[in-house]
């Protein structure tokens, strides 16, 4: 059987650290293999939605955890100062062991970046620091180089020192679904490459790019994890879970998915187990799941008793 994945998102947005640390220990328990949070400075939408930063969190989720990998969905390359946010990332790592995926982007919500005092770049521009951020953190984080001085159109160091090192080779993630520039990052830099959940039912074209792009750069398709961030909304049988759909769609108005899409993971948990096997027919093995409900614990424990068995 092929090796799958299974994250869980961590609550961030409208909770408490103490709400967050009590899910991140569950999951753990639960036998989930990955922690992930958002990367965003404001709510969805909004300055006035409260939400924990990402690395600070992460930082505590390393402590509080022993097993589980931590990463972010995705980190913006250009929202901060891709220099000190390497010596986060690496700082991080080791308060979690090794444990650490930098998930990164291109980023989207213009306020959070102006608004911090950050320009906000045209996206061609804010891909090019997403490809100058990804290869100075390989650079940086190599025990192998001393110092690092980079010379980029958009990132620039000199003699820069970044110790200690990660405890492990930090996996990179490029999250986004641009099939010219940003899956040709993902092609040449990535260990993964994560679909948005909002293009989950486009995976079986995304798949087919990311591939063509591997193999114009030289790479075995095969050598990049492909992963999907995604809306699970499970009930104890289909009956219950329609009512659940038809919530999930008022609330979240399609940016999590379409929660009746062809490959929404969504009723039963047999089928959300059928679901789950066509993403692994398209060669999705891994999956940072959003779990549907107030608290995401509850359908998160139906999910570990009767999905997580049948493919372990």
């Amino acid at each position: 059987m092929v090796s799958l994945h299974f994250g869980v998102t961590v609550p961030q947005i409208k909770r408490t650290w103490d709400e967050s640390r009590a899910a991140a220990v569950e999951y753990e328990a639960m036998g989930f293999d990955s922690l992930w949070v958002c990367d965003h400075l404001y709510g969805p939408q909004s300055p006035q939605i409260p939400i924990l930063e990402a690395w600070s969190l992460l930082a505590a989720l390393a402590a509080v955890t022993s097993r589980v990998e931590l990463g972010t969905l995705v980190t913006p390359a250009g929202m901060r100062n891709p220099a000190q946010l390497g010596k986060v990332i690496a700082t991080v790592d080791n308060i979690a062991g090794g444990r650490i995926i930098a998930g990164l982007g291109a980023g989207w919500m213009q306020r959070e970046f102006t608004d911090f005092g950050v320009p906000f770049l045209p996206i061609r521009d804010r891909l090019g620091q997403l490809r100058e951020t990804i290869r100075l953190f390989k650079r940086m984080w190599d025990p192998a180089e001393e110092s690092v001085t980079f010379e980029g159109r958009y990132v620039r160091t000199e003699n820069l020192v970044c110790l200690p090192k990660p405890p492990r080779r930090v996996p990179i993630l490029v999250g986004g679904g641009g099939e010219r520039v940003t899956m040709r990052i993902a092609a040449e830099e990535a260990d993964i490459w994560n679909n948005l959940a909002v293009q989950q039912s486009a995976l079986p074209r995304k798949v087919e790019v990311l591939r063509e792009h591997c193999r114009a750069v030289g790479r075995d398709p095969g050598s990049i994890r492909v992963s999907q961030q995604c809306l699970v909304i499970i009930a104890s049988d289909d009956a219950q879970a329609r009512g659940m759909i038809d919530t999930a769609k008022r609330i979240f108005g399609g940016h999590l998915g379409d929660p009746e899409g062809p490959l929404a993971i969504a009723g039963s948990p047999e089928r959300v187990r059928e679901q789950i096997e066509r993403h692994v027919e398209l060669g999705c093995t891994m999956f940072q799941i959003e779990f549907f409900g107030r608290d995401p614990r509850e359908p998160a424990r139906l999910f570990a008793e009767k999905v997580l068995p049948h493919f372990r």
